[in-house]
């Protein structure tokens, strides 16, 4: 593109402001989770707000929810045709605890020199307002690399306040507004790279659902010698249960669970295989010595690309010091299930309760709490046009080939893609070690500065792709 040296500069240009803002902004403590900072959270979507009038958007509106607020801004372009645009992040952060591990305070933003640039410390500095935030700076310089006076999108910006506490009412504020944020496009800004000599765009996020079992047996704890082996022990029938949830080859035995699953196509398996991936680092990051899973599937496609059912915790019983011989009252595990395109979260909910109807013996009563409906998975197709576009906008920043991948995690993206009835693309540039939702956490601001120049360089390739 014409425009590269003229991106790159303003981006430098605008460096230092950007940088000084966004540490004015990592201050405040915006704990979606905690009550106790609602007010926190309330103030982070003020200050972004007005950030956001500073930085030109004639448009700008804290939307209020029956929880914590979210931000929207427009930009309108002035070109008449210019496609419409949604970028989605959130300005809410996790808890911080345990305090002790932090090398640096969460909310005392701080900056250290590495030989590949200044790292920036801080609760929100990667997860998501550091990811946020490179927009401001990526739209001035887009309008200043252009000559522009309006970006060459319409472009909107929609930046909620409770996604780490599972966006309870993010669906119905997405209702609510339909028709102010209906778009072309959404540009997802809460995901990261491979590596930073890896960058990569993703194209897919699992859906999730999760629950409480409790299992009741006796009335009341039971001695062990009067009445062991002659009744019901719900804690051993619990990890009977639990175990027969998968075979021998690590499948899900839960009736119907694979149907409608969106399968790898050969393209996708040798783009995942194309990544410069190394079992023992990966393994190291796992805190773990050996790989295992779904047997015919790598451990790239078994994170990004295959559906999961994993115990979260198993309780119940006399868990204290020495011995106490019952055969316990109760048990309890939670479960979640990580799922792919092609399922969905309340189908699974209801197979699973089935499951456990048919499973569970005889002289067990049981019971199985879901919270709540779940997240749907989102997928974006290989070579839809918006996707492309990242993929140069991508190259073009970071000079290099931009690759693949997908998030094993979850988010409300297929909330984004199926009531605005848009595509979801991605444009992330935080990295494996940043340290989200843990201690430590931190970006660094070389990347967040190349997200920047993608973006400046995305509006005005969507301009033309969108057009087409």
């Amino acid at each position: 593109m014409s425009d590269t040296p003229s991106v790159r500069d303003a981006v430098t240009n605008g460096a230092d402001r950007f940088v000084a803002e966004l540490v004015e902004w990592l201050r405040i403590p915006s704990i979606s989770g905690d009550p106790e900072n609602a007010d926190d959270v309330r103030r982070s979507a003020e200050w972004l707000a007005q950030n956001l009038r500073d930085t030109g958007f004639p448009t700008v509106e804290v939307w209020q929810t029956p929880g914590l607020p979210a931000v929207f801004a427009e930009w309108p372009s002035d070109d008449d045709d210019a496609p419409t645009v949604v970028v989605y992040g959130h300005h809410d952060v996790q808890p911080v605890t345990p305090l002790e591990l932090w090398e640096h305070p969460p909310f005392e933003p701080t900056l250290t020199s590495t030989p590949t640039g200044p790292r920036l410390h801080a609760r929100g500095a990667a997860d998501d307002k550091g990811q946020v935030f490179f927009h401001t700076l990526g739209v001035r310089a887009h309008l200043e690399a252009t000559g522009r006076s309006s970006p060459a999108v319409n472009l909107k910006l929609l930046v909620e306040g409770e996604e780490e506490s599972g966006s309870p009412n993010f669906a119905a504020l997405l209702a609510e507004h339909r028709d102010r944020l209906r778009c072309d496009v959404v540009v997802v800004s809460d995901t990261g790279m491979w590596s930073r000599e890896t960058p990569s765009t993703c194209t897919g996020m699992r859906g999730m659902t999760d629950g409480q079992i409790d299992f009741r047996g006796p009335g009341g704890d039971i001695h062990s010698g009067s009445f062991g082996g002659a009744v019901r022990n719900p804690l051993t029938e619990m990890s009977r249960v639990l175990a027969a949830l998968h075979d021998d080859d690590g499948h899900v035995t839960v009736d119907g669970f694979y149907d409608g699953v969106v399968e790898l196509t050969d393209t996708e398996r040798a783009l995942f295989a194309t990544l410069p991936y190394d079992e023992s680092s990966w393994l190291a990051n796992a805190k773990s010595t050996t790989a295992y899973g779904e047997t015919g599937f790598t451990t790239l496609e078994r994170v990004w690309a295959r559906p999961t059912a994993e115990v979260n915790g198993i309780w119940g019983g006399y868990t204290g010091a020495g011995h106490k011989t019952i055969v316990p009252s109760e048990a309890h595990a939670k479960v979640s299930f990580r799922l792919v395109a092609g399922q969905d979260p309340l189908d699974i909910q209801a197979k699973f309760r089935d499951w456990l109807a048919r499973t569970v013996p005889e002289g067990i009563d049981w019971a199985m709490h879901y919270y709540g409906p779940g997240v749907r998975p989102c997928l974006t197709p290989l070579g839809h046009p918006a996707l492309e576009a990242v993929t140069r906008a991508m190259a073009t920043a970071f000079d290099t080939e931009v690759l693949y991948t997908r998030e094993g995690g979850s988010g409300p993206e297929a909330d984004l893609q199926d009531v605005l009835e848009a595509p979801v693309v991605f444009l992330g540039v935080s990295l494996p070690d940043d340290g989200w939702h843990a201690p430590n956490e931190k970006v660094e601001i070389p990347l967040l500065l190349k997200g920047a120049e993608a973006a400046a360089h995305l509006w005005s390739d969507l301009a033309i792709t969108l057009r087409a």
